[in-house]
């Protein structure tokens, strides 16, 4: 009986402690969401989800809080299927904000219901209204930020496929709201980058997407080309595919730069969006140069630049489309430029992924310079350049393949450019003129003006009247990097310059070229081939007697019989590299399958069965030293 009884109070007593164990493992639970929301163990390869040190830096340099709010219509988001999950990454980013600045950021969560004073908050912080469902109930999603003095920003609209950039339009808000007085950026530009008016079309014409995101982030102010001096409040002087400036013009930037002033040049042997002015003759439209050049500055700062001449690049060739029934083939003054030609030891171009360029040129350095050019793109070896007039009337891009010579050298396409300089205009003795620089220069040089059009680096949407910006290259962060970097701001830049997680299959690409190479090159084989077959063919057909022209012999029977049978194998040839390339890509595909489907779980297992056995060994050891005790 006492058995029994003992066995039942055992039983109660687990029961009893399992009981126990549950509500501490819920209590554990509540009190961990509760302790540590916003914590998290960032694993990722690229560590996307840790806070930055640039917007650390941005928080600490903080003088006067900063209220954030957070608005979020959570009833009506319900209907939009995974928003709450982005919503709730986006929350736990602001509380982390404001957890590290400790009481200088001012987080409040909104949730603007339907005609509340809510929705008119948001409303009136010019938050973006999206309509959901059949009853039209706006859905607000963005965040508004004010600081002591009255100053105001707003982010309209969080996209959830723009979440990696997420810290960096929450870092640039709180950027803008810290300071006062945003940075001068002066803008002297031949290209019409702005928004304005189309005579054309008779409509309000959007401006570039590069243009609009410096308006957000600075002071644009735009330099007549007829200046004759810069002021000095203007922090940050950019020259944008600068066309038969005058001396004055040229004096004026000399000596701003002389002073100390920071200068951003765009160069371009060939720029495409250069086009003629509405009423001019086409004739002469087609012949005008498009083509810019600093020469009487370049050549006293002791830089080399040749306006003709474009650079070639069968390694980072794009592929483009000349038409819209045409193939898309290989362009080699189109580059997409990586990480390897993007100088990582330099924080304008570190960390950046993708650049693409066009039809760009090129900058070296004199011997005798005084000055150092440090390269922040180059060219891959395999390059080469060509006449930029060649490209103006290029119908068919593959046909730059046929006399490209790759010379093995580097080709800087954008520098860094410092050091002591002397005047450009040694004659000249206005009031205040400088003969050399007070402090070293730094001037950031690009090759090529077309990096900064839209259709290179960015789509623009339309998303309920909002222009909504998808990046598909770093052309816009390489040149904001560069204008914070110029203008001494580089806390943004660790921010902006993060990795995103788009991984491209690098491999896959290195196999698509390889294979096209091996194509284009049996392409060619085919032309020597037919050339050869003609040319033959015509000396038979010389070697006949008049009145029988239309009698084929049996030599040119037999040649053409010869040519027919090679043409189809050649072709057949073609056929098989294109089925090469295929099959190893779905041999490399293949693997990546085996491996994460069997290989990773089967490692695993393996791992979890070794573990299981040690322990069991040790327990059964255990036991036996017991035993023998």
């Amino acid at each position: 009986m006492d058995k029994k009884n003992d066995s039942a109070s055992r039983r109660l007593l687990t029961g009893a402690n399992l009981i126990v164990l549950a509500l501490l493992f819920i209590a554990a639970v509540l009190l961990s969401g509760l302790l540590f929301r916003g914590a998290r163990l960032d694993l990722t390869e690229n560590r996307l989800y840790t806070l930055s040190d640039g917007t650390q830096n941005i928080i600490d340099g903080i003088d006067e809080p900063i209220h954030l709010y957070y608005f979020y219509s959570q009833t009506t988001a319900r209907a939009v299927p995974g928003l709450d999950t982005y919503a709730k990454r986006v929350r736990e980013l602001l509380e982390e904000v404001a957890a590290r600045s400790r009481g200088k950021v001012i987080l409040e969560t909104v949730d603007p219901l339907p005609f509340s004073e809510a929705e008119d908050r948001a409303a009136g912080y010019g938050l973006t209204a999206v309509p959901i469902g059949a009853s039209g109930d706006s859905l607000y999603f963005g965040l508004a930020g004010t600081n002591a003095t009255d100053g105001q920003a707003s982010i309209p609209i969080f996209q959830p496929d723009k979440e990696t950039f997420l810290e960096y339009d929450v870092a640039k808000l709180i950027s803008s709201l810290a300071s006062d007085k945003r940075p001068v950026v002066g803008i002297l530009s031949s290209l019409d980058m702005g928004p304005g008016f189309d005579a054309q079309t008779r409509s309000v014409r959007n401006g570039w997407v590069i243009d609009d995101q410096l308006r957000q982030l600075f002071e644009v102010r735009k330099i007549d080309p007829s200046i004759g001096m810069i002021d000095d409040d203007v922090d940050l002087l950019v020259l944008v595919h600068p066309k038969n400036l005058s001396d004055d013009a040229l004096y004026a930037i000399d000596q701003f730069v002389l002073r100390g002033g920071r200068l951003m040049v765009f160069v371009d042997p060939d720029a495409e969006a250069d086009v003629p002015a509405p009423g001019t003759d086409p004739t002469t439209a087609m012949m005008q140069s498009r083509a810019s050049d600093l020469s009487k500055l370049f050549q006293a700062w002791g830089v080399r630049y040749d306006p003709s001449r474009v650079v070639l690049d069968a390694n980072l060739a794009l592929h483009t489309q000349s038409s819209a029934d045409a193939r898309p083939a290989r362009h080699l003054a189109v580059l997409g430029l990586r990480q390897d030609q993007l100088n990582q030891g330099d924080v304008i171009s570190a960390q950046l992924e993708t650049v693409n360029l066009s039809t760009s040129g090129y900058f070296t350095l004199n011997d005798d310079a005084t000055t150092h050019l440090e390269a922040l793109a180059q060219s891959s070896e395999n390059a080469s350049t060509v006449a930029a007039d060649r490209l103006r009337f290029l119908t068919d891009p593959s046909t730059l393949f046929d006399d490209f010579t790759p010379t093995g050298e580097r080709y800087v396409l954008a520098a860094r450019l410092t050091g002591p300089l002397r005047t450009a205009f040694p004659d000249r003795s206005e009031d205040g003129h400088l003969s050399e620089s007070k402090v070293d220069a730094n001037i950031v040089l690009f090759a090529d003006t077309d990096l900064l059009n839209d259709r290179l680096w960015v789509q623009v949407q339309n998303f309920f009247g909002q222009r909504i910006y998808n990046a598909f290259a770093n052309n816009g962060d390489l040149v904001i990097n560069a204008v914070d970097n110029l203008i001494g701001s580089s806390d943004l830049i660790a921010v902006r310059t993060r990795a995103t997680s788009a991984r491209p299959f690098t491999t896959v690409d290195e196999l698509k070229r390889r294979a096209d190479d091996r194509f284009r090159s049996k392409e060619q084989d085919l032309q020597t081939e037919l050339t050869q077959t003609e040319q033959k063919l015509q000396a038979l057909q010389s070697g006949k007697g008049e009145g029988s022209e239309a009698i084929l012999s049996e030599a040119q029977r037999a040649e053409i019989e010869r040519f027919r049978n090679e043409k189809l194998r050649v072709r057949k040839e073609l056929r098989q590299v294109r089925r090469q390339l295929d099959a190893d890509i779905e041999a490399l595909g293949a693997r990546l399958k085996f491996i994460n489907i069997i290989g990773v779980p089967l490692l695993v297992t393996l791992l979890a069965v070794g573990l299981a056995g040690w322990r069991g060994r040790q327990r059964r050891l255990r036991q036996q030293q017991r035993r023998d005790a």
